[in-house]
């Protein structure tokens, strides 16, 4: 009788502890991870009513450390609000407002709010700071209503804007994503707003399965981006200084890891700051670096190189004669300063930039073979995770005239967007494998899960070997080419190529003084750990990239050495553990 007593009361303690950890957990949900929903609604308090409050996930960068710096969260302040019939005094209510809200606030238009008698309930004011807010409604001022309200708010100002996008209204009255990872992951990071106005015991007590798994979180979550922000900085920096130095119309740059397609820093020049779209033209709310196509010239030679060293068709030893200029299907075809080299190396085209050695290379590679690998390079968006992705302009392969097979060797007569042209000259810094280009790596759940994003798909496209090929032909221009050779980094290897293609001139040819810059590179160039894109669009009074572009990308190289540590793959002593040469 007395085990069975004892069973009983095992039972009811048993029974009592686990509604005692229970309660513990949903209060661990209620006040830790919703605490901050509980506190806005304790806000309300300097409310008479109104609408819920703005809610939304938050977005991240993430440092090289792994810490989390906010990219996109909430401000919150107050709203000033009138009710017309009942004010009764509108120039001092004004004056009253006017003292703290100033510069959003013209006389003329409260006063003709305030005569609109039939409302109760007008808007006038908006983003008062917390002090300015909370001495205003301490007047208590009659027919004036002071109102807790959040907004979206970028820390950064303008860092990364063009990449995490905007919050703005839609069809209706709700705030959603309208570009960037703000409209991509807008079903994550939207919220309902409804937790801030239910009964707190009502929910600790309620869904009771909820407890250890909150429904909640399969949708709603804050992002976490794979952008480094010091690094963001230097590249926008090194961007905005560029452009301005030449006056170009645009600018844009991509830093990403090449074994991963993790995208480390992206940026366009001009840009805009997310917490100021007032007086922002609309034409730089999208990102170029995706919705935009571009010829992109000698930057398309290494892929070019590639292709047919993979189809066997040349190899490194392979020579041709360079005779400056060629007519193909009734078009000239010349290098840019249009002189001959004579017998020349399949390297030589790359380090010398020969539009003549990569026509050449086209026609031994064939036009059916040379369609299908830039079809597999080019020919689908990358489904990057931003919005508004474009598609490449192929439109010269797949007609029978020879002269968009050789024209498109040497980047002209195709088009693509940049993140697409990083992918696929990010196959031959990996080894031949195609990865996914990618901003966000995962999702931090509101229950404090963080879910990682699966990025693993992979598309082999060249051999291992016709890579390396390719690799020593890039790194020869760096160490051979590049400001006369000054360029190269004793203790680390880079490799690299510019591209000077001509823009179209409006009337069906090109111009002769116009043109698109872009620079290519990646390092260490036989295990690369980053792959640099840069581009300039129009510069005025420089002809080459190098002159463009040459400075900012091996500012950037250094920096990134420095910054991450890199260790060195050349120049050092045997027992250092580093190589002391490079491939030949």
């Amino acid at each position: 009788m007395r085990a069975q007593f004892r069973s009983r009361i095992r039972l009811v303690l048993a029974f009592i502890v686990l509604v005692a950890l229970s309660i513990l957990v949903r209060l661990y949900f209620l006040q830790i991870v919703d605490g901050q929903e509980y506190a806005q609604k304790a806000d309300r308090q300097f409310a008479a009513g109104g609408s819920g409050l703005f809610d939304r996930g938050a977005i991240y960068f993430t440092r090289k450390d792994g810490t989390l710096i906010s990219a996109a969260t909430l401000a919150t302040g107050f709203l000033v609000a009138i009710n017309p019939q009942t004010i009764t005094d509108p120039e001092a209510a004004y004056a009253a407002i006017a003292a703290v809200a100033s510069s959003t606030l013209a006389h003329d238009a409260f006063l003709a709010a305030a005569a609109k008698k039939t409302q109760v309930y007008i808007e006038v004011a908006h983003r008062l700071t917390d002090t300015d807010g909370r001495f205003l409604a301490a007047r208590a001022i009659p027919g004036l209503q002071v109102l807790r309200e959040s907004w979206r708010y970028y820390p950064g100002g303008s860092l990364a804007a063009q990449s995490i996008g905007i919050v703005s209204y839609g069809s209706g009255d709700t705030l959603i994503g309208q570009t960037g990872i703000e409209a991509t992951y807008d079903g994550i990071l939207s919220r309902s707003g409804d937790s801030l106005y239910k009964n707190f015991f009502a929910e600790l007590f309620s869904n009771v399965s909820n407890l250890l798994v909150n429904t909640k979180d399969v949708h709603e979550g804050d992002i976490v981006t794979t952008i480094e922000p010091e690094v963001q900085t230097r590249l926008e920096n090194g961007i905005a200084k560029m452009n301005q130095r030449y006056a170009s119309r645009e600018s844009g740059g991509i830093i990403m890891d090449p074994a991963t397609g993790a995208l480390i820093a992206l940026a366009t020049y001009p840009t805009y700051d997310g917490n100021d779209l007032q007086n922002v033209n609309p034409a730089v709310l999208g990102n170029p670096l995706v919705e935009h196509v571009y010829e992109f010239g000698s930057t398309m030679k290494p892929i070019t190189m590639a292709s047919a060293l993979d189809a066997g068709v040349i190899t490194p030893e392979t020579v041709y004669t360079d005779t400056g200029c060629i007519t193909v299907d009734t078009a000239r075809i010349c290098n840019l300063d249009k002189k001959a080299r004579g017998v020349i190396s399949m390297q030589q085209i790359i380090v010398q930039s020969l539009n003549v050695g990569a026509a050449w290379v086209a026609t031994q590679l064939g036009q059916e073979k040379f369609r299908d690998y830039f079809a597999k390079l080019f020919g689908q968006k990358t489904d990057i995770d931003l919005s508004n992705e474009t598609s490449a302009m192929l439109g010269n392969l797949s007609k029978p005239q020879q002269i968009g097979y050789d024209t498109a060797a040497f980047g002209q007569g195709i088009a693509v967007t940049p993140i697409q042209m990083i992918r696929a000259l990010g196959a031959i810094a990996n080894g031949g494998v195609m990865v996914q280009p990618h901003l966000v790596s995962a999702v931090r759940l509101n229950s404090g899960i963080v879910r990682k994003l699966d990025w693993d798909e992979k598309t082999p496209v060249f051999s291992p070997t016709a890579t390396r090929e390719t690799t020593v032909m890039m790194n020869a221009f760096v160490d051979e080419k590049l400001n006369g050779g000054k360029a190269k980094i004793p203790t680390m290897s880079v490799a690299a190529k510019t591209g000077t293609a001509q823009l179209i001139d409006g009337q069906g040819g090109y111009s002769s003084d116009r043109f698109f810059h872009s620079f290519v590179g990646f390092f260490p160039s036989y295990n690369p750990r980053f792959i640099i894109l840069l581009y300039t669009n129009d510069p005025q009074q420089v002809t080459y990239a190098s002159g463009t572009l040459g400075s900012t990308f091996l500012d950037l190289v250094r920096f990134l050495i420095d910054y991450y540590a890199v260790p060195p793959d050349r120049g050092l002593p045997a027992q250092s553990g580093f190589a002391t040469t490079t491939p030949s």
